[in-house]
């Protein structure tokens, strides 16, 4: 049974084992790719490989968690910059950094995701959900105004396992019909339009409600007070 890392050395050969099974499935492609080549990347012996990780399948299983763990981890570096901007603008901004994240390092992540990226990948997700509903919750309290939309927790769960999901399924396909950029636009097209319509019907609301409240409205039908 492949042991747990608990000396900081034994952490470093994991980390460099990780680090090999990114290098190795983006030079041989995932189905190609076998714990030699992992462990020759990683300069260490197989043996020394399958002293962490019972084979091939486990080193993608930890590269899977190492990726949420990395997206998480940009979440809440950029969520300063995130607060700052408006609805639409803070949907562009968090989408823009995360397609430098996947084009950084040689384009490290994008060319391993679409072939590490699977369906096996829900399970890991909850992480990314959470601190996206972090940020959203946080947004709340720096902009009040939105508070008034309809339907906040529902809405905002939807948005946000939506574009989880399709992120996941344009990462996942080797010819997608549209550009990250383009996905990331509609997107925050797709949420600006739907606050600002939300927005709309709450103002119009709370005029109605205003002025049926009116003390020189009488209902109709109803006649004046004799004196």
């Amino acid at each position: 049974m492949p042991r747990k890392p608990r000396q900081e050395r034994s952490r470093a050969t994991v980390d460099a084992i990780v680090e090999a099974g990114f290098l190795c499935v983006a030079r041989h492609g995932i189905a190609h790719t076998t714990t030699r080549h992992i462990a020759e990347a990683a300069g260490i012996s197989v043996g020394s490989l399958y002293e962490y990780f019972t084979n091939k399948e486990d080193v993608f299983d930890a590269m899977n968690r190492r990726f949420v763990d990395d997206v998480v981890a940009l979440i809440r570096e950029i969520s300063p910059q995130v607060l700052e901007k408006e609805m639409r603008g803070a949907v562009e901004t968090l989408f823009h950094h995360f397609g430098e994240f996947l084009t950084r390092d040689d384009e490290r992540y994008l060319k391993v995701a679409r072939q590490v990226v699977n369906a096996d990948t829900k399970d890991y997700l909850e992480p990314i959900s959470k601190a996206l509903t972090e940020l959203f919750v946080q947004y709340l309290m720096r902009h009040p105004e939105y508070t008034r939309l309809k339907n906040i927790p529902t809405m905002a769960y939807i948005f946000i396992n939506s574009a989880i999901l399709l992120v996941l399924h344009h990462l996942a396909s080797e010819d997608p019909p549209i550009r990250f950029g383009q996905l990331s636009r509609g997107l925050a097209d797709l949420v600006g339009t739907y606050i600002e319509h939300s927005l709309d019907d709450s103002r119009k609301g709370a005029g109605r409600a205003k002025r049926g409240r009116s003390p020189g409205r009488r209902a109709a039908g109803s006649r004046p007070r004799r004196s």
